[in-house]
């Protein structure tokens, strides 16, 4: 399956490098304010979606331009795509974004790959079996004060983002670290904390397909990865938090007040306090009923599996059974 995701990344790579080469030729469409969406996005998506779907047709995807269209759609085996991760850094020609990759198994990330094309990096990741960049194994930074550390981040982009909230978070973050990275692909900002690059990692507002791979490079690499009040439901909460050990611990401090959670955000937007937000409330809507659909699948399988099971008693069994009840006398 690992194999599998690798070529499906590397295809999609090679259609992200060719355009490149003459990006002002490609058309753009704006899913929302300052949410883009090209042509390489789909080609790519379509690339990865094809490889996947001809070696196990029956798993589900959940990508990030189609949705849950193709696929299974109650499969144990969910693959979670993001084709192109930085679409706004690729379309304007700045070389940092990445294939994002990962597999599911009821809920949890298996499998992970985060491909990128401009350097020819690839960062892999198997559950139980490390991460790796290449071939060299990755492991998270050794240091354990904020003021040596440096920090990763990605800055609020959409129309009706709580701007004001992010500031705050932010100016607490910059007082007590080395220095604040903003570099845009978030799927790469992970990996770089697997890989010791950064020793932590904070975002807002992001879907299941800009982190599914990149949280499983961080534990794989001795770190840890939840939502800000340090607890491991991230995916669906549109808010992460990652770093080693021991800087995590002192980032969820500082974070926890300012956590988000889904009903907290469908409560502004009905309020109207999020009014201009209509993309990012979708956002919102859709992930909510991936989470519920998932949690659905999840609570069948659990009430089938605690189900009595049939057994068959056979004659001599139960004549054992009668001879016991007679405190084994014969007659």
């Amino acid at each position: 399956m690992l194999n599998i995701a690798i070529k499906a990344a590397r295809a999609a790579g090679a259609i992200i490098n060719r355009a490149s080469l003459d990006v002002e030729r490609l058309t753009v469409t704006s899913k929302s304010h300052n949410d883009f969406v090209t042509e390489v996005d789909k080609a790519a998506e379509d690339v990865i979606i094809a490889t996947i779907l001809e070696a196990y047709p029956g798993h589900g995807i959940l990508a990030e331009e189609s949705g849950r269209t193709h696929g299974a759609k109650h499969s144990d085996y969910v693959w979670i795509i993001d084709p192109l991760d930085g679409t706004t850094n690729f379309i304007h020609g700045f070389p940092v974004y990445a294939v994002s990759i990962a597999l599911a198994f009821r809920g949890q990330v298996q499998q992970a790959v985060v491909y990128d094309p401009s350097r020819n990096d690839l960062f892999y990741a198997s559950k139980g079996k490390g991460a790796y960049m290449n071939d060299r194994r990755l492991r998270v930074s050794k240091r354990v004060r904020m003021l040596d550390c440096l920090i990763g981040t990605g800055f609020p982009f959409r129309k009706g983002d709580n701007f004001q909230r992010y500031m705050k978070m932010l100016e607490e973050i910059m007082v007590q670290c080395a220095g604040v990275r903003r570099p845009g692909a978030a799927a790469l900002d992970l990996c770089y904390v697997a890989a010791g690059f950064y020793d932590g990692f904070f975002e807002t507002g992001l879907s299941p397909w800009d982190v599914a791979a990149g949280s499983l490079m961080i534990t794989e690499a001795g770190g840890l990865v939840g939502n800000f009040t340090g607890e491991p439901d991230f995916l669906y909460q549109r808010e992460i938090l990652a770093a080693t050990p021991r800087i995590y611990g002192q980032m969820v401090k500082t974070l926890a007040p300012y956590t988000r959670v889904i009903a907290e955000a469908a409560a502004a937007t009905e309020n109207g306090e999020q009014a201009d937000a209509a993309g990012d409330a979708e956002d919102d809507v859709v992930i909510q009923a991936l989470q519920s659909a998932e949690d659905s699948l999840q609570a069948e399988k659990a009430a089938e599996e605690a189900k009595p099971k049939r057994t068959r008693i056979t004659a001599a069994a139960k004549a054992a059974e009668v001879r016991s009840e007679k405190g084994d006398s014969p007659f």
